[in-house]
């Protein structure tokens, strides 16, 4: 695996202002969707996204966690796509943790909105690409 994996694919994922996120729909197809940046990331492992609970992704995910999401640096051509489980989080605390200032205009009830939820994406494996070439990697 390449040297400083988690450090080099970590700055990449931070200076990135859009996150795909992916999920697979009743039919087994995959879907695909752009999404603000993770609110917050632990490594390459674990990601949090804030999203509408009454979206079509979350009920998506609900029936079947598989999901991918994907980074990538157009400027220098490379990118990440991590595979693994996404979780729809609607407890308190989880929902806390990612909430900012501002986030009411998008869930004007505030941090107790019910259509306020959290995905907790946790990777298990990955590609990276860059310099014409790619690598796959688990995760542990």
């Amino acid at each position: 695996m390449m040297r400083d994996a988690v450090q080099t694919i970590g700055n990449l994922i931070d200076k990135q202002s859009v996150s795909l996120i992916s999920s697979v729909d009743i039919d087994g197809f995959p879907n695909t969707k752009a999404m603000l940046p993770p609110r917050k990331r632990e490594g390459i492992k674990s990601f949090w996204f804030t999203t509408n609970t009454s979206s079509m992704r979350v009920a998506q995910y609900q029936d079947d966690p598989k999901a991918c999401i994907y980074f990538f640096d157009k400027r220098f051509f490379r990118g990440v796509m991590l595979k693994g489980i996404m979780e729809v989080l609607e407890d308190a605390a989880s929902k806390e943790m990612i909430w900012q200032e501002g986030d009411t205009i998008y869930y004007a009830k505030g941090v107790t909105d019910p259509d306020y939820c959290v995905l907790k994406f946790t990777a298990q494996s990955g590609r990276y690409y860059a310099n014409f070439r790619s690598e796959d990697f688990d995760i542990e």
